[in-house]
């Protein structure tokens, strides 16, 4: 018998895949100033990190909107 060519699992969804559901930068930046929710607002240093980091990592919108900061593109 002839062995079959090519990969038989080929444009089939693997079955094993979990989505990533780890922390997000800004909430290990949070867990590691040892911020609650309540404080990130009044903390300057949380707030030094997302000036720097806003455009390319998630930041709470609310935070965003609290300081007056925007998101390029």
């Amino acid at each position: 018998m002839a062995k079959k060519r090519g990969n038989p699992n080929w444009g089939k969804p693997e079955l094993n895949t979990v989505p990533y559901t780890g922390a997000t930068s800004f909430e290990e930046v949070a867990k590691r100033l040892c911020l609650s929710p309540q404080q990130y607002g009044n903390s300057a240093q949380l707030r030094d990190w997302v000036q720097k980091n806003k455009d390319h990592k998630y930041v709470p919108p609310g935070l965003l909107e609290l300081w007056g900061l925007e998101v390029k593109g």
